[in-house]
């Protein structure tokens, strides 16, 4: 008998150094509300976060500390208050919305350094981080 045929398996996995570059680029650009959360608990103030999802959404609820600045609206003069000295991680909804991406691909444009919190607002929620409204 044949061996069944792997989804998994289909396409051959990367050479180990390929695949050690692969995720620490990936590492480059993102953190996930584990180690936010985790930071923010422990005082670390190396990194700002920026919630970019609309201004009624930052109102009924977001991240202890974040900036709301709405991704559709980031600009040189909508980012002048921003510190050019420090890690800007941002966030929006969640995996099925790319609004997270769009402003990190701005400010990182504009010269910031950037990190998307992956799963969004809605991985924070799940883990039953801390939320305030307002």
């Amino acid at each position: 008998m044949a061996p069944k045929k792997s989804l998994v398996t289909q396409y051959p996995a990367a050479d180990p150094t390929d695949a050690a570059r692969h995720f620490l680029a990936r590492l480059s650009v993102e953190t996930d509300p584990s180690d936010v959360h985790h930071d923010l608990q422990q005082g670390v103030e190396t990194f700002v976060v920026v919630d970019v999802r609309a201004p009624e959404a930052f109102a009924k609820g977001h991240v202890p500390g974040a900036v709301s600045l709405p991704h559709r609206t980031i600009s040189s003069e909508t980012t002048a208050r921003l510190p050019q000295d420090k890690l800007l991680v941002v966030y929006a909804w969640g995996p099925h919305c790319n609004a997270a991406q769009k402003g990190a691909a701005k400010l990182a444009g504009l010269g910031f350094r950037v990190k998307e919190m992956i799963g969004g607002f809605q991985y924070w929620q799940s883990e039953g981080y801390p939320v305030v409204s307002g």
